[in-house]
């Protein structure tokens, strides 16, 4: 009984001690999560909110919102020019997506099969190095090659005996042309995922395939593909995603022109809020944006269960 009486203090004292280290612990942990979640709630949640709220009604900035109901959603039905900027987004979306990670596949499987390490390592950083360079010095430079009289693109061109083209005033080429420097910029960040992926493929997998009698195409859609398929949901969500964005290489290269032929969605909410002041209405056409990349993503998320593969 002495014992019992003794024990209990000391048992509560242990019990009270570790609710003050889990607290304390607690506490941690949310003051190392406070700077992300107030930054998503200052940078993402608060302007969404706001976005969503200016969409019901009239706004131009220099007087007080007025609200509209669903003026603005009902004349997205009737806006040409907007159905015209959405198909030429979709247009880079489709391109973004094969282009990018096709090309960087096969860049990866060469980096990764084909070559000694050391020129691995070097063609991985020329390749990745575009990624760190901000897109509108990038488009500046291709705007420079793709020049009609100066360009070097057409130099060239004319050096195997083909015209001079119009690679940023031309209707057919100029939607092209932001797509090559697209995909050109984000190539090597694609194809880095894809060589860190390559790596994590076990040896034993290939080798057990090959002694099989499994040849290189075989094993590469039986083996290589399933078990990098993780790492490619990840670029083409991220594909997607960005590519619905596209903005600033537009921008430069062809701004937007001829007519509507290369402008993006983004783009036109743009010119609404900021030239026309069309406050409302742009905020119409960004949460018709948010809404198609949000759906394009859980398509995705739905349809990965059907081709990803986890370990």
């Amino acid at each position: 009984m002495a014992d019992a009486r003794l024990t209990a203090p000391a048992a509560a004292v242990a019990a009270g001690a570790g609710d003050r280290r889990r607290h304390r612990e607690a506490r941690a942990g949310y003051l190392f999560v406070a700077p992300s979640l107030l930054g998503f709630i200052v940078f993402v949640l608060g302007p969404l909110i706001a976005v969503a709220y200016f969409s019901f009604t009239r706004y131009d900035v220099l007087t007080s919102p007025q609200f509209a109901g669903l003026a603005n959603y009902r004349r997205l039905l009737t806006d040409a020019r907007l159905h015209a900027v959405y198909l030429n987004t979709v247009l880079y979306v489709v391109a973004a997506v094969v282009l990018i990670n096709g090309f960087a596949l096969v860049l990866a499987v060469l980096l990764h099969q084909r070559m000694p390490h050391f020129l691995t390592l070097i063609f991985r950083s020329v390749y990745f190095f575009p990624s760190l360079v901000s897109l509108v010095y990038i488009s500046l430079i291709w705007q420079a090659l793709f020049q009609h009289d100066t360009g070097l693109v057409n130099y060239y061109l004319g050096q195997v005996g083909v015209g001079p083209q119009s690679w940023l005033n031309s209707t057919s080429l100029s939607r092209w042309t932001v797509v090559v420097v697209d995909v050109w910029r984000n190539l090597g960040l694609a194809m880095l995922i894809f060589v860190a992926a390559l790596q994590d493929v076990p040896a034993e997998l290939e080798e057990a395939a090959q002694i099989d009698g499994a040849g290189p195409i075989t094993t590469f859609r039986k083996i290589i593909m399933p078990m990098i398929s993780q790492a490619i949901f990840f670029n083409v969500t991220i594909t997607v995603i960005g590519a619905f964005q596209i903005y600033e290489s537009v921008i430069v290269l062809t701004n937007g022109g001829p007519g509507d032929s290369t402008r993006s969605v983004v783009m036109y909410l743009a010119e609404r809020a900021f030239s026309d002041f069309q406050i409302g209405y742009a905020s119409a056409i960004a949460m018709t944006l948010f809404v198609v990349i949000l759906t394009a993503t859980l398509i995705q998320f739905r349809l990965r269960r059907s081709w990803v593969h986890y370990e």
